[in-house]
């Protein structure tokens, strides 16, 4: 079996296709974007999922097919900063693959010329905090009723990574750009 990053095509969209289908719990990862059939989820690739220099998103692959995102946004030259984020089908999660996609992003970040990234999850996703923690990010503290998902609010822990920080003792991933 074989894991890797590489950039999404539109290729993938009938991946990306089954995986709002099939992970109800992602849909908050789309935002408002309704990827109900393949055209749009082919739509979102070419639209959101790019390598642009403010916004970068990688395929999470296993033997080729797309089974998750990990991506930089935000990404600001001037303080070197970036926010990062992932996600994986349910059928992927429990691996490891999150936390050495989350690592391997980080570590290319730094190489080029970033010095910190941030994520925040909400509270109440746990699993999400130990990926994060795992890919050698810091908690940095709780902001309070950040996120609005239908009539709810969550809380969300932000964490961060310096260049500076030690690196996770992890594997990384094998890296296409």
């Amino acid at each position: 079996m074989t894991v890797e990053l590489r950039p999404w095509t539109l290729e993938d969209a009938p991946a990306l296709w089954d995986a709002y289908r099939h992970n109800p719990d992602l849909k908050t990862q789309f935002g408002s974007a309704d990827l109900a059939t393949v055209d749009q989820a082919r739509d979102y690739i070419g639209a959101q999922l790019p390598l642009k220099e403010s916004r970068r998103n990688w395929a999470i692959t296993i033997d080729g097919a797309a089974v998750g995102n990990v991506g930089l946004s935000a990404i600001d030259r001037r303080h070197g900063t970036a926010w990062t984020y992932y996600w994986l089908t349910s059928a992927a999660r429990g691996r490891g693959y999150a936390v050495r996609a989350l690592s391997t992003i980080a570590a290319a970040a730094f190489e080029d010329g970033l010095f910190r990234l941030e994520l925040g999850h909400r509270v109440n996703n746990l699993a999400s905090c130990k990926v994060a923690t795992n890919a050698g990010f810091i908690p940095e503290g709780i902001e309070r009723q950040k996120l609005l998902y239908g009539a709810e609010r969550f809380d969300v822990e932000t964490h961060a990574r310096l260049r500076t920080d030690s690196n996770p003792d992890l594997s990384m991933l094998p890296l296409s750009r």
